[in-house]
């Protein structure tokens, strides 16, 4: 078995207090989603004032899961008729806020580069007043969805066991890593048998990274299948509220303490 690589090693300068988390995914159907609102929560629940940013242009699905119905959307401020500082509304059950986007929206997911720039660089202002912003890309490795990495400071690449969807978090850290070599990129291995099957899992696309690219993205957990996470999507809510001490809910927050450190 590989040895982890380091996750302290690969950390940015940046103090904890204010980073910006991207979580991506090679494709849907991995849990990418749903672990950023956990992880949002999460973070909410250690005292981080917390922006969730659903960036899935065009199959936003965030205030589905939570049951939401937002008067502002992401679609409002892309029309211009919303500043993206008063697009945030809160989710009071997990103490953090949400800008949520608009599902089958064509017209975000087909945003020129140079309003996706714009976007990014109004998320990265509103970020001065949280103390963690997290990014909830669509699924993909299209340049849409790896332009609103630019300015965050570490990206979290969800994937299963399943080869698809290795192959695309292959891509999607490959592609980002060509890009910006220094970027702080780490693997999240969800719906895991067990955290050693997750190592192994892990250890595969690790071999790869080491093998084409050079580059070894640490690990930055193991999230092991959990029947509660169903149920918690079907009821609409964040599993740290109904299920807080489950076991999928106790991995999101041991990566959330590695993202502390």
């Amino acid at each position: 078995m590989s040895t982890v690589p380091s996750i302290a090693a690969s950390a940015g300068s940046k103090p904890n207090g204010r980073r910006m988390i991207a979580v991506a995914s090679g494709k849907g159907g991995v849990g990418k989603t749903w672990f950023a609102i956990t992880l949002s929560h999460a973070l909410a629940k250690e005292g981080r004032k917390t922006l969730l940013f659903d960036g899935d242009l065009g199959l936003a699905n965030v205030d589905i899961q939570l049951g939401l119905m937002p008067k502002h959307d992401l679609g409002a401020v892309i029309a211009g008729k919303l500043p993206l500082n008063q697009a945030p509304i809160p989710f009071e059950d997990g103490g953090f806020d949400i800008i949520a986007g608009r599902s089958g929206s064509g017209n975000l997911a087909n945003l020129t580069m140079n309003r996706l720039n714009t976007l990014g660089e109004d998320l990265l202002l509103l970020s001065s007043i949280y103390d963690h912003v997290v990014l909830d890309l669509g699924a993909g490795v299209e340049r849409t969805v790896r332009n609103l990495t630019t300015h965050v400071d570490t990206v979290l690449v969800v994937t299963t066991d399943e080869p698809t969807a290795l192959t695309d978090a292959y891509a999607f850290i490959k592609l980002t890593h060509m890009e910006r070599p220094e970027q702080d990129i780490r693997v999240v291995i969800n719906m895991a048998n067990s955290t050693r099957e997750g190592e192994r899992t892990y250890n595969t696309i690790l071999k790869a990274c080491q093998g084409f690219l050079k580059f070894s993205p640490p690990l930055a957990g193991v999230i092991r299948r959990d029947v509660k996470v169903r149920e918690t999507i079907r009821s609409q809510t964040s599993i740290l509220v109904r299920f807080p001490n489950t076991e999928a809910a106790v991995d999101v927050g041991a990566i959330v303490d590695g993202l502390l450190k």
